[in-house]
């Protein structure tokens, strides 16, 4: 999910559906010149971007680009995408090394705590849900959102048994944003194995403060890296390592993701062959038609866990998405959702239904919005999910 400024009082806000956005225009600076506008305007942008967005092209999108074969298309996009993210793949193979603990039983299914790398840097500890039987499962990475809260990241999509100190945070955020479900323990219940990890910031590696996400981003950019860059190359692993788990049909493996974990699905998927389908609620629309005054993504902070740089040059975040075409892919938005406007939440699924129809594979592509909700992710939108799940895998 696209951060919220915990700082409400510095700003006016609009808040709906549990997001806020910045409300009101930059005022004329003192000094400034009669007769010219403010060099930056609202959000804050540059007085000038409206040119910018009109220099947009994305060039590189499939039917807009010479390259006519899909999958040289495919091959040359991903490459593009991967140029942008500044983490080089782990081309000395770092092993997983990883190290099970905290094992306990449901009447359904196993919880078990897994620490692995997903990096040569650091392991990162996650929570591995696997159900009774022989198997081998389909299985669903799981992918958390922002949120601004960063004292939980996996925890949010799976019940913390191993911790009773997150418990009740998670409780809070599985019933504001979930129905009171945690869908993780839902996914297991009905026979996948689930993988939920935290990313840089969250949790076990954090917890992050909202206003350091900038310098967090700034460093990283200074130390030649990402902080988007990483979170990608972090779950194109974490998606490899479940694949190649004994108990998991590497055929059958998706991507599921709530807000920014919904980013994280469809990107994942767009980089990495071991994903077979995935399933994005609440994070789908057009670059220029998020970049207005007064959204979210405006604000900064949040935005740098999303930001690619260079990338929009070539491709917009349709695009991106739609080198994991022809697999079946799942978009969903909440039509009051007040962090992706209506428009570009219309111009990405078309620009999607264009890709997976010139592909014949149209069917394989499901789109909906939910009039009546926001940004939420509630149990009607699960029991959707999992049912077109257990139809694709």
């Amino acid at each position: 999910m696209t951060g919220r400024d915990p700082a409400v009082g510095r700003r006016t806000f609009v808040v709906g559906a549990g997001a806020a956005l910045i409300n009101g225009a930059a005022a004329q600076p003192a000094g400034a010149a009669p007769g010219l506008e403010s060099a930056v305007v609202d959000g804050p942008l540059p007085g000038f971007y409206p040119a910018l967005k009109d220099e947009l092209t994305f060039p590189l999108a499939w039917g807009r680009s010479g390259v006519r074969d899909f999958r040289a298309w495919r091959r040359i996009a991903r490459a593009k995408v991967e140029e942008t993210l500044l983490v080089e793949p782990d081309g000395d193979g770092t092993p997983y090394g990883p190290e099970f603990s905290g094992r306990t039983e449901t009447p359904s299914y196993t919880r078990e705590l897994v620490t692995l790398a997903l990096t040569r840097y650091e392991p990162v500890r996650g929570a591995l849900l696997t159900p009774h039987g022989p198997g081998p499962f389909p299985a669903v990475l799981l992918l958390h959102d922002h949120g601004a809260k960063f004292d939980i990241g996996k925890e949010k999509l799976v019940r913390p048994w191993y911790d009773d100190t997150r418990l009740a945070s998670a409780q809070a955020w599985a019933d504001r944003y979930f129905s009171g479900r945690f869908v993780g323990d839902e996914l297991a219940r009905r026979g996948y194995v689930v993988l939920a990890l935290d990313a840089l910031g969250w949790a076990d590696r954090g917890p992050l403060v909202y206003d350091q996400q900038q310098a967090l981003a700034s460093n990283l950019y200074n130390l030649g890296s990402s902080l988007a860059g990483l979170m990608a190359r972090e779950d194109v692993r974490a998606a490899r390592f479940l694949a190649g788990l004994d108990r998991v049909d590497r055929r059958r493996v998706a991507a599921v993701g709530f807000s920014m974990g919904a980013f994280r699905a469809w990107q994942t998927a767009a980089l990495s062959d071991d994903i077979a389908a995935a399933a994005s609620v609440c994070w789908m629309t057009g670059l220029k038609e998020m970049m207005v005054p007064g959204n979210n993504t405006l604000r900064g902070q949040s935005s740098y866990h999303m930001l690619h740089p260079g990338l929009a040059r070539h491709l917009d975040f349709p695009d991106v998405a739609s080198i994991a075409a022809p697999r079946p892919m799942l978009f969903f938005h909440g039509a009051q959702d007040p962090l992706f406007p209506a428009d570009g939440v219309r111009v990405a699924h078309e620009k999607l239904r264009a890709v997976w129809r010139s592909r014949r594979a149209g069917e394989r592509l499901h789109t909906r919005i939910w009039p009546d909700l926001g940004h939420v992710f509630t149990a009607p939108m699960q029991d959707d999910v999992f049912s077109w799940l257990d139809a694709v895998l």
